[in-house]
């Protein structure tokens, strides 16, 4: 018996950044520096030591949507997606296992909360395959969810909720990396623990 395909993490990391410059950033939010090493680098070491596949959507695009698209037509064979935008260091390997393990059971569409707060990485069953690789603009897959059966997937993960969208956001995450508190209680300038 042939076993599905398993799903793809989607790492968008092809944003702007407006809000991070706007907030006083210089540069890349993806490249600026977290506990020493790039934010980006954080979120691909969280991914590779899931164990699943992963695509890193790096080409300039105008819109999250357009991004999502690219990476969607990118791995067609995909057994789904799940979409984790390039600026959340702080979330686990385990929860990028919860997710692609809600799919595999049949979920459609599967959106982690924290402590009832959505975040990400939202999980997309490869029924949605079409509709993703259509998307265009700025609001990302929100129209595909709306139009499929959620499962709401409580994870306890703070990281699946911090963004580095802003200066501040950055620093707060740098205290939480420093305090032993990022994602599994990483000491200072280490990644997540890898649970």
């Amino acid at each position: 018996m042939k076993s599905a395909a398993a799903p793809v993490v989607l790492v968008l990391a092809s944003g702007r950044g407006e809000r991070f410059v706007a907030s006083g950033g210089a540069g890349s939010k993806l490249q600026a520096l977290l506990a020493g090493r790039p934010v980006l680098q954080w979120t691909l070491e969280a991914v590779r030591a899931s164990g699943l596949p992963f695509h890193v959507e790096d080409a300039g695009h105008p819109g999250m949507g357009d991004s999502i698209a690219a990476a969607v037509r990118a791995t067609r064979g995909a057994g789904g997606w799940l979409v984790l935008p390039g600026d959340l260091p702080l979330v686990r390997p385990a929860t990028l296992r919860q997710v692609a393990g809600a799919l595999a059971a049949g979920a459609e569409v599967v959106v982690p909360l924290y402590r009832g707060e959505r975040g990400h990485p939202v999980g997309f069953s490869a029924a949605c395959g079409e509709a993703l690789a259509a998307l265009s603009g700025p609001k990302g897959a929100q129209a595909v969810a709306k139009a499929r059966r959620v499962t709401a997937l409580e994870v306890e993960d703070e990281g699946v909720l911090v963004d580095i969208d802003t200066v501040q956001a950055l620093q707060e995450a740098e205290r939480r990396v420093r305090a032993g508190g990022a994602a599994d209680g990483a000491s200072a300038g280490s990644p997540p623990a890898r649970g």
